[in-house]
């Protein structure tokens, strides 16, 4: 009898999580995300830190962006973010790979897998984690489409100490707003990914100007942006 209140229990557990989850990805395909688990968690850090807890985050539609900041994160985080579906197996494949042999540690998340992260998950790499963000990147790719998810990512990610978004980036890093990014100031962004605490997108090291300088050459063959 036990067992079968557990089951049962968990059965409808389920179909709750289905339902709001499938909910949640409908109603965010139109409403900006006012706020991200990570933005929560960064304001509990600095609260236990004893700092301010600053929370730059302007959202601006997908007119309001740059083509070159679009571009920018395309070249620099995920160059088959046009035709894959989600998940790119190939990136998956070469990061184990290079992982296996010492290599820098580095993962093979698309900007979907990295939308659907920031904006319904925690940070961390348990098994638990991975399943839904896999879950939740097979929803947004068949709800939203490309062109929302490069809307909301580009919204979303974290971009500087207590700045989210291209907007909020934008103005920090460069006094202007998203849509007037050129090429090598939408590279500057797209360089600090995913460490933007650490790195700077003005008055780089000479890492970061590199890497600035080989993401505005692979801009080039992003080609046109037909989502």
């Amino acid at each position: 009898m036990i067992f079968k209140r557990i089951i049962r229990f968990l059965w409808v557990l389920f179909i709750w999580f289905l339902g709001l989850s499938v909910f949640s990805v409908i109603v965010f395909k139109w409403v900006p995300i006012p706020m991200t688990p990570l933005m929560i968690i960064r304001a509990v850090e600095n609260k236990i830190a004893g700092k301010e807890m600053i929370c730059s985050h302007d959202w601006v539609s997908i007119e309001g962006i740059s083509v070159n900041a679009q571009k920018a994160v395309i070249a620099s985080e995920d160059g088959n973010f046009l035709t894959h579906s989600g998940f790119d197996f190939e990136a998956i494949q070469k990061a184990m790979e290079d992982n296996e042999k010492g290599k820098k540690l580095k993962g093979g998340s698309t900007i979907s897998q990295q939308t659907a992260k920031n904006v319904f998950l925690w940070q961390g790499r348990s098994y638990l984690r991975k399943g839904l963000e896999a879950y939740f990147t097979v929803l947004i790719e068949l709800i939203w489409g490309k062109e929302r998810i490069m809307e909301v990512y580009l919204n979303s990610i974290e971009m500087g100490d207590g700045v989210y978004g291209i907007q909020a980036a934008s103005q920090y890093w460069y006094r202007k707003n998203a849509d007037e990014l050129s090429r090598k100031e939408a590279a500057g962004i797209a360089a600090i990914l995913p460490n933007p605490r650490k790195f700077t997108a003005t008055n780089s090291s000479s890492y970061i100007n590199r890497k600035k300088t080989r993401i505005v050459k692979l801009m080039k063959y992003v080609g046109d942006l037909n989502y």
